[in-house]
């Protein structure tokens, strides 16, 4: 049966995985990413049955009318860094759109990610809007799957890229929340987790925690970082009030943040799954290793050449 999906997000590093697995299951049906310039959906344009669409998806009048045609929506906006009204903006008021506009489309499906840890008396702004932004979707009364990664690696992930990016630049690495502990989980099981839920109704009304095989501190991603791309430097483990200027001083640059003090309040609490709800198993999913993906691309492999494949198919 043809299905049309929408899919808000669908540029980003998680949404491009999530738009070719959905290529490969649509059986015919349209697949809608909307983005507000054309020119960042650039890398998905070889995939077969994707309608890139110019909007602001946070005009309700525009939202509304791209949900209108959907049959499924799968919501994957978020942001890392930003001031508290930042997150509310789009952690809570964007699903809160969104949920009204399937409400009155009549769009029921509704797959959202949210994150590991999220909670109202989480000690970070993102900790707490991804909660806040959870209960709006679950009040709305929708067909609604909620999945929580922890931190989400792959070939163009902006976490461990960016570790071993530093370390072909400093000698050292002071590092903030050294002793944080994480569960990384791999963008393409991510992507397959989403895609199984679409397909399994037993899904609906779940949350799932989505996490990787191994726990780990957040000075061992870094050494690994540094050591698989070629040049591993000595951690230095910063106290806590050191930790805590580094992260304002990163604030106080331009561009993104390599870490801002709401992240290191959201590494206040363990970023692994808690054991209490579902995760990968209940899918039908193995998770990879990190061992087993990140090397092959942490010295440099091409990432969305992939996606010329399917341009190749076309030909």
């Amino acid at each position: 049966m043809k299905t049309n999906f929408l899919v808000l997000g669908g540029t980003g590093f998680v949404g491009r995985s999530v738009c070719e697995r959905l290529v490969e299951r649509s059986g015919g049906g349209r697949l809608v990413v909307p983005t507000r310039r054309l020119g960042h959906g650039a890398a998905l344009r070889p995939l077969p049955s994707l309608e890139l669409v110019e909007a602001d998806i946070h005009d309700d009048a525009q939202l509304a009318h791209l949900v209108a045609g959907a049959d499924a929506v799968i919501q994957l906006v978020a942001i890392l860094h930003g001031s508290a009204a930042d997150f509310r903006r789009v952690h809570v008021e964007l699903p809160t759109r969104v949920a009204r506009a399937c409400v009155a489309a009549g769009t029921r499906r509704l797959i959202h990610v949210s994150a590991l840890g999220a909670a109202a008396d989480a000690p970070s702004n993102y900790l707490r809007s991804k909660a806040e932004g959870e209960a709006a979707l679950k009040a709305a009364g929708l067909d609604l799957t909620l999945l929580r990664p922890s931190v989400i690696f792959g070939v163009e992930d902006h976490f461990l890229n960016l570790f071993a990016r530093l370390q072909a630049v400093t000698p050292l690495v002071p590092l903030a929340g050294a002793a944080a502990r994480f569960q990384p989980v791999w963008v393409e099981d991510v992507a397959s987790a989403i895609v199984r839920c679409l397909d399994d109704d037993r899904s609906i009304g779940a949350t799932y925690e989505l996490a990787g095989p191994s726990t780990y501190s957040l000075a061992d991603l870094v050494r690994m970082a540094g050591r698989w791309s070629g040049h591993e430097r000595p951690v230095l483990p910063l106290p806590g009030w050191a930790g805590r200027l580094q992260a304002l001083a990163f604030e106080c640059l331009p561009g993104q943040p390599l870490m801002s003090r709401d992240n290191l309040e959201s590494m206040r609490v363990p970023n692994v799954a808690g054991g209490q709800l579902p995760g990968f198993e209940a899918l039908g999913i193995k998770p990879a290793a990190l061992e087993a993906v990140v090397p092959s691309y942490l010295g440099g492999e091409a990432g969305c050449g992939r996606l010329e494949r399917w341009r190749a198919e076309r030909a």
